[in-house]
């Protein structure tokens, strides 16, 4: 028996959307989703190609809260171009107001919906 070969997939096309999706609040889960966004920064074939967001909601709002100690992270995320994306309903139901939140999040009414219309406009949704 011998080993299937396998081919690298190639980027045909001219621009790619990835969503990040965050709902866990964990040290260890909030810097490996940060990592896995870097590496594929990093990624030669989707180089100037990829467009990535970062949505959080339930407990992964941790990561776009002031309070703790993310910030140089997401300063290097937001200096890649990823943009930052929070669910209103969690903001809501845990009484966090924006004056708690990075600067730079942008608010979407939920973040279920938001990961529904994405996929069916072609986005890769990626929940590591």
């Amino acid at each position: 028996m011998t080993a299937a070969t396998f081919e690298t997939a190639r980027a045909t096309r001219g621009s790619y959307q990835a969503l990040y999706v965050l709902n866990e609040g964990g040290d260890k889960k909030i810097r490996a989703i940060v990592q896995n966004i870097l590496n594929v920064l990093r990624d030669p074939r989707l180089e100037g190609k990829l467009f990535v967001a970062l949505l959080a909601f339930g407990d992964g709002i941790e990561l776009f809260r002031l309070a703790k100690p993310y910030g140089p992270l997401l300063e290097r995320l937001a200096g890649q171009g990823v943009a930052f994306v929070l669910c209103a309903n969690t903001l809501s139901s845990r009484e966090i107001g924006p004056a708690e939140l990075h600067p730079s999040v942008q608010l979407v009414p939920s973040a279920n919906g938001e990961i529904i219309l994405r996929q069916y406009e072609g986005w890769a949704v990626v929940h590591p």
